[in-house]
């Protein structure tokens, strides 16, 4: 398994089952949408889908968490596109990419058990984080998955132009 994590050669050559790679275009295309979503249209994503009570806090206050908000959210689009690299070039990288998304989602959920932010009402943010989760545990433990004796999935060799 260690060495699926950390392959001695970084190619486009996947061994683990097909699905993963599906499962980890559609996390990838759910990370970008809602961070988009954080970066352009923070204040409704933090008080709709995080429950924030933006409201009650001094209009610098609320600039202060939105532009935090926007910074979290610029971050975690920069890593998707170096998952989409890794889907694209690099794929023994991706059980990797899954295991550290994984890690990144629940050291979230330990601060956020430490330092609680302050939330109003029922969110939908719970149950989105909560398929996240699904689909890095369940893309994570396909992607170490080898399946018989099926041959690795690899890219197209590319042509030589001449």
């Amino acid at each position: 398994m260690l060495n699926q994590l950390l392959p001695q050669r970084v190619d486009n050559t996947y061994h683990g089952h097909r699905l993963a790679l599906w499962l980890f275009s559609l996390l990838l295309l759910m990370k970008i949408g809602m961070n988009l979503g954080a970066i352009f249209n923070g204040h409704t994503v933090a008080s709709s889908a995080d429950g924030i009570p933006l409201d009650t806090f001094t209009p610098a206050g609320a600039r202060a968490v939105l532009s935090l908000l926007a910074l979290l959210g610029l971050s975690h689009v920069m890593v998707a596109l170096l998952c989409i690299l890794v889907l694209v070039r690099y794929r023994a990288l991706i059980p990797l990419m899954f295991l550290f998304l994984l890690v990144e989602h629940l050291s979230r959920r330990v601060i956020f058990q430490v330092m609680p932010i302050a939330r109003v009402g029922k969110t939908p943010g719970f149950a989105i984080n909560l398929v996240l989760f699904a689909l890095e545990v369940g893309g994570l433990t396909l992607s170490l998955w080898k399946a018989g004796d099926t041959p690795p999935i690899a890219a197209e060799p590319e042509r030589a132009s001449g």
